[in-house]
């Protein structure tokens, strides 16, 4: 039942680290951080064919990193920082359970040494 439970409670997680493995949508995320910004804009510094990059985008869009918009001819993207902080929350957690491990660990280390004496 627990895994069942925690495969379902990852899927989100699952997408959002998926879309950041990529070095060129991490940049993208970053690009976001600072403005929304239009396609063209978000693909000018990177060498690569414009369906190729929207691509990318897709991407953002589908795990919900992203959202656009279009007015007229020009799609604009803006970053979806609630989506975001559920990676960060995820790794703000395991930080604090591997400190809290760590902290035991060596608590156990020190009780050895100090039986050694």
């Amino acid at each position: 039942m627990f895994r069942g439970m925690h495969a379902a409670a990852a899927r989100p997680i699952d997408g959002i680290f998926k879309a950041l493995a990529d070095p060129t949508r991490r940049q993208v995320i970053a690009r976001l951080s600072r403005s929304p910004a239009s396609v063209s804009e978000l693909a000018e510094p990177f060498e690569m064919a414009l369906p190729s990059f929207v691509e990318h985008l897709k991407v953002l869009e589908g795990c919900g990193l992203v959202s656009s918009r279009k007015a007229g001819r020009v799609r604009t993207y803006r970053i979806e920082s609630k989506r975001l902080r559920l990676a960060e929350d995820w790794l703000s957690q395991q930080r604090s359970l591997w400190e809290e491990r760590l902290d035991r660990l060596d608590a156990y280390a020190l009780s050895l040494k100090e039986k050694r004496k």
